[in-house]
C-alpha cells in the first residue's frame, strides 16, 4: 500500500496519461477527430451493453449451478436428518424386540412399552406384537398394517386384506433375520405408511416379528428441518416417483413459464437410508429470480446504456474537449488529496539529500508539528527523541543507501508535547513519471495499542502456562482425527516425553473416543455427525480410572471436548496420579475383610459354652447307643432287627455333630466376597440353626415367619454373619433384662417389601429385652463403641457396613408398651436384584410360622 501510494504521488501534477493523450489528439485531423468523436461514445456504449449483458449470463449460470448445489446439499442433509430419526427410533425398538425374544416382557408390559414409545415419537403410528404363525399377540396405537397380516379372530368381516408387501416383508424377516423395511399402501384416512419388520429369536428358533408401523406425513414433518421445507418443495416419493407425503411443483403454464419454481435442472432427490429405494426424498426449489430477459435490472441497464449513448451523441459537440481534460484533472486531484488525508497511516516523503519534502494530515495529527514545521527540515527531525537520536541516525542513513527493511522497524516518536507513542516505519523508493527515483516514502502507524495488547496477553499467556506447569495433573490437548498434539504441561512431558501416544493412549484406554476414522461409509455419512462445532459444554466431561503399566501408577483421567483457538475441535485429557489412593482403598478393603472374620471369631468365641454343649448331646447319645449294643450282644440279647434300629440311631445322632461341625466352621471360614444368587431360605436356615445354640443356653425361644422370595445377588456368609449377630445379641438383651421364662421370645421376619419404589427382602429382628438407651442410639453403630464388659464394640458397625455395601440399609428402634420399653426391633433389607425382580411373586406366600425353642 505504501509503495502504491508513493507511485500516485508524481500523478498528482502531472498525469503524464492524460498529457499524452492530449498531444496525440492535437496531431490528428479536424475530420478525424469529429469522426473519432462520433465513433467513440457509440463504441463505449455498445461495449458497455455487451458487458453488462454477459455478466448477466455468467451470474445467471453461475447462480443455476449455485442453486443446484444448494438443493443437493440440503437434501443430503435433510437426508441425514431423516436416517438419523430411523435409525434412533430402529435402536429402540429393537431393543422392545430383545426384551420379548428374552420372554422379559408379557403382552401387558409390552402395550405399557408401546404406548409409551408411540407417545413419545410421533411418527409412530402402532407396534404389534406377532408370533410366528401370524397371530397377533399385542398391538398399540393404529396398528393398520398388522390387520393386513394377522389372522386373528378377534378382526371383522370387513378387515384388510392381506396386502402381498407386508407378507413379503415377515417372510424376509423371517428367512434374513435382519429389520426389513417396506413402504405400503395408504391407511383408511389416507396417509402413507411404511412399515418395519423385527424378527424376534428364542436361541436360534424364529418366534415372531415385532412390526411397526410409521405415519410417512409425520416422519416428513418431524425428520424434514424446517429451513429445507421453506426453501423448496419437499416431498417422499416412492420407487414409481408417486408422491407419498410433502409438497410437489405445479405445472407449467401456457407460456412454458414455471408458475413460482426454478427450473427442472434445481431438483434433486436421493434414496431414505435405511429403508433404500423403496422411499425417496425428493426436493425442488423454489424460484429464486425471473431470468435475465425477466430481470428489472437489465431492462434498466439497457435503458440507461441507450439514454447514456444518445446524451454523448448529443452534447459531444457542445462540451470543449480541453475542459472536459481540464475538469478530470482537476477531480483527480481533489479525489486523491481527499484520500491522502483521510488515511490514518502518517506518510512522509524525502528527496535523495534526506530533506522533508511532503507530510500528510495524518502524519502532522501524529507528531503534532504542523506541515509549515516540518517541510524543508534535515536530521535531526523534531519528532525524534533525544536518547534515540544516534540510533534514528543510523536508520536515516540505511534509509538514504537503499538498506531498507522490507517488514519495516519499530521506533518510539515524540510528540510536540513531548509525549512519546510507539510506531512502525515503512520505507520505500519514491519514482517518478518517467522511472526516475526522487526521493524516499515513508509511511508510519501508531501501534501503542497494539503494542500493550500484546503485552498483557504475552503476560496473562505467561500466568496460564506457570498454573499449568505447576499442576500436579497431567494436562495435554490433542486434536480429533490428527497425531497432532497441541498442548502439554511438565507433568505430561515428564511421563510420556512430548509424544502423542500418552494421549491418545489415555482417552483410548479409558474407553473415550481419541480420533475420528479418515474412511468413508458407504452411506457418506460424516463420522463427525452429531459432533458439536462449537464450545462444547462443561456437562461433556467424563472420568475413568486406569492403570498404565509403564508408569506403575493408577491415573484418574477427565476428558472434555473444547474447540482449540484455530477453530478445530479438539480434546483435552487431564491425567491424576491417584496411586496413593488406590493403595489406601485396598488396604481398607483388606482390613474391613480381616474384622469381618475376627467378629465371627469373636461370635463363635463366645459361643463357645453352647456349641460345646450342642455336641455333647449327640456324643452321649452315641455312647450311649455304643454301650448297650456292646452289652447287649455280650449278653446274646440282642435281635439283627434291633441292632439296625441302634446303629441308624448312632449314625443319626453322627451325621448331627458333624452337621453342627460343618457348620461353624463354614461361618468362621475366611474367604474372599463372592456375591452369587442366593436362597433367603438357605442363608435364614443356616443363621438360624448356628444362632439357636446360643438361644438354647440362655433359654430364650425364637420363631421366625418367612415369605416365598426370589433369590438375592449377596455374599451368604456375610449375611448370615449379620443375622447370627442380630440373633445373639437379642437373646443378651432379653437374658440382662431378666424376663421371666415365658417373655423370652426372639422374632425374625423375613417379608419382601418395596422401598423407594425398588423391590427388596426385608430382615426383621424382634426381641422381648430392655430395649436401647437415647445415649447409646445415638453412637449405636460407632465403631469400639459397646455397653458390655467383654465386648469389642465391632459387632453391630460391621453389620452395617455388610448391609450397606450390598446396597441395603439398617436401622434399628424400640418398642413401647406405654411409656415402658417392651423391647427392640433391628430391620435390615437387601434389594432384589436385576431380571429377579420380574420374577418375585406380587402376593406374599407365607409359610407356616416356625417356632424353636
Amino acid at each position: 500500500m505504501q509503495t502504491r501510494l508513493s507511485q500516485l504521488l508524481p500523478s498528482l501534477r502531472e498525469l503524464p496519461a492524460l498529457v499524452r493523450l492530449r498531444q496525440w489528439w492535437r496531431q490528428q485531423s479536424p475530420h478525424r477527430q469529429d469522426r473519432y468523436a462520433m465513433l467513440a461514445p457509440l463504441v463505449a456504449v455498445l461495449l458497455f451493453f455487451a458487458a453488462i449483458v454477459a455478466a448477466f449470463g455468467y451470474l445467471r449460470l453461475e447462480e443455476m449451478e449455485r442453486e443446484q448445489e444448494a438443493v443437493r446439499r440440503d437434501v443430503e442433509y435433510a437426508q441425514q436428518r431423516m436416517r438419523l430419526r430411523l435409525l434412533e427410533r430402529q435402536e429402540e425398538l429393537v431393543r422392545l424386540a430383545q426384551e420379548i425374544s428374552g420372554q422379559e416382557l408379557d403382552t401387558e408390559q409390552f402395550r405399557t412399552r408401546a404406548n409409551a414409545l408411540v407417545g413419545q415419537y410421533p411418527e409412530l403410528q402402532g407396534l404389534s406384537w406377532i408370533d410366528d404363525r401370524k397371530r397377533m399377540r399385542a398391538s398399540q396405537g393404529h396398528a393398520t398394517l398388522a390387520a393386513g397380516l394377522v389372522n386373528s379372530p378377534a378382526h371383522s368381516a370387513d378387515a384388510v386384506e392381506k396386502p402381498s408387501e407386508t407378507e413379503n416383508a415377515f417372510a424376509l424377516a423371517r428367512e434374513l433375520r435382519q429389520p426389513i423395511y417396506v413402504q405400503r399402501a395408504a391407511s383408511p384416512d389416507g396417509s402413507a405408511l411404511l412399515e418395519l419388520h423385527l424378527p424376534l429369536h428364542s436361541r436360534t428358533r424364529f418366534v415372531g416379528v415385532l412390526l411397526a408401523e410409521y405415519s410417512l406425513d409425520a416422519l416428513y414433518r418431524y425428520g424434514v428441518p424446517s429451513e429445507v421445507s421453506a426453501r423448496y418443495a419437499v416431498s417422499l416419493r416412492d420407487s414409481r416417483g408417486d408422491v407419498l407425503a410433502g409438497s410437489s411443483a405445479p405445472k407449467r403454464n401456457r407460456a412454458g413459464q414455471w408458475l413460482g419454481w426454478a427450473s427442472h435442472a434445481n431438483e434433486y432427490e436421493v434414496p431414505v437410508s435405511p429403508v433404500g429405494n423403496g422411499l425417496v426424498l425428493h426436493a425442488q426449489a423454489y424460484r429464486a429470480s425471473l431470468g435475465v430477459i425477466g430481470s428489472g435490472l437489465f431492462w434498466l441497464v439497457g435503458t440507461l446504456s441507450v439514454m447514456t449513448a444518445w446524451m454523448l451523441i448529443a452534447n459531444w459537440r457542445h462540451t470543449r474537449r480541453r475542459m472536459q481534460a481540464q475538469q478530470a484533472l482537476v477531480l483527480e486531484t481533489n479525489f486523491r488529496r481527499a484520500m491522502e488525508n483521510s488515511m490514518p497511516t502518517g506518510m512522509r516523503a524525502l528527496d535523495l539529500q534526506g530533506r522533508i519534502t511532503y507530510v500528510n494530515a495524518a502524519f502532522c495529527q501524529m507528531t503534532g508539528w504542523s506541515e509549515r514545521e516540518l517541510v524543508g527540515c534535515t536530521a535531526p527531525f523534531p519528532y525524534w527523541p533525544e536518547e534515540d537520536r544516534d540510533m534514528l541516525m543510523g536508520r536515516l542513513e540505511d534509509e538514504l543507501t537503499g538498506r531498507v527493511t522490507p517488514g519495516g522497524f519499530q521506533v518510539r516518536v515524540k510528540r510536540k508535547d513531548s509525549t512519546l507513542f510507539d510506531a512502525r516505519i515503512y520505507v520505500s523508493p519514491l519514482i517518478d513519471a518517467r522511472g526516475l527515483q526522487t526521493g524516499w516514502m515513508t509511511s508510519m502507524t501508531d501501534i501503542t495499542e497494539p503494542n500493550r495488547v500484546r503485552e498483557q496477553l504475552y503476560a496473562s499467556y505467561e500466568r496460564f502456562t506457570t498454573v499449568l506447569e505447576a499442576l500436579d495433573a497431567s494436562v495435554s490437548v490433542a486434536p480429533l482425527g490428527t497425531d497432532e498434539l497441541l498442548f502439554a504441561n511438565k507433568l505430561y512431558r515428564l511421563w510420556f516425553h512430548e509424544q502423542s501416544s500418552g494421549h491418545v493412549r489415555l482417552s483410548t484406554q479409558a474407553g473415550l473416543p481419541a480420533r475420528v476414522s479418515s474412511e468413508d461409509s458407504q452411506d457418506h455419512v460424516d463420522n463427525l455427525v452429531g459432533m458439536p462445532t462449537s464450545a462444547l459444554p462443561d456437562a461433556d466431561a467424563e472420568n475413568a480410572e486406569l492403570y498404565v503399566e509403564e508408569l506403575g501408577k493408577w491415573l484418574e483421567v477427565r476428558t472434555r471436548y473444547l474447540t482449540w483457538v484455530d477453530g478445530r475441535l479438539a480434546q483435552m485429557v487431564i491425567a491424576t496420579d491417584i496411586t496413593p489412593r488406590r493403595l489406601a482403598e485396598a488396604q481398607s478393603a483388606a482390613q474391613a475383610e480381616r474384622a469381618q472374620t475376627a467378629s465371627r471369631l469373636i461370635t463363635m468365641g463366645e459361643m463357645a459354652s453352647s456349641v460345646a454343649h450342642e455336641l455333647n448331646q449327640p456324643l452321649t447319645a452315641i455312647n450311649n447307643y455304643c454301650n448297650g449294643m456292646v452289652s447287649r450282644i455280650k449278653a446274646q440279647q440282642i435281635s439283627e432287627e434291633d441292632l439296625l434300629g441302634a446303629l441308624e440311631k448312632t449314625a443319626k445322632q453322627a451325621q448331627r455333630a458333624g452337621q453342627i461341625i460343618q457348620r461353624i466352621r463354614s461361618f468362621v471360614k475366611r474367604s474372599e466376597p463372592n456375591r452369587t444368587l442366593s436362597e433367603v431360605a438357605v442363608m435364614v436356615n443356616e443363621a438360624v440353626e448356628l444362632a439357636e445354640i446360643e438361644l438354647r443356653r440362655y433359654n430364650v425361644r425364637l420363631s421366625y415367619f418367612m415369605a416365598d422370595l426370589p433369590p438375592v445377588l449377596v455374599d451368604p456368609i456375610l449375611i448370615e454373619q449379620v443375622l447370627v449377630n442380630l440373633l445373639k445379641n437379642a437373646a443378651e438383651s432379653i437374658v440382662h433384662a431378666q424376663r421371666p421364662p415365658p417373655h423370652r421370645r426372639v422374632e425374625l421376619h423375613v417379608l419382601p417389601a418395596t422401598v423407594e419404589g425398588r423391590p427388596v427382602v426385608e430382615f426383621t429382628v424382634t426381641d422381648t429385652g430392655q430395649g436401647i438407651a437415647p445415649e447409646v442410639m445415638a453412637r449405636l453403630y460407632e465403631a469400639f463403641h459397646t455397653t458390655k464388659a467383654e465386648g469389642m464394640g465391632i459387632g453391630l458397625s460391621l453389620c452395617r457396613s455388610i448391609v450397606e455395601s450390598h446396597q441395603g440399609r439398617m436401622k434399628a428402634e424400640n418398642l413401647y408398651n406405654g411409656s415402658e420399653v417392651a423391647g427392640c426391633r433391628f430391620t435390615f433389607w437387601l434389594p432384589v436384584d436385576g431380571p429377579t425382580a420380574a420374577s418375585a411373586p406380587p402376593q406374599l406366600q407365607a409359610e407356616k410360622p416356625q417356632v424353636r425353642a
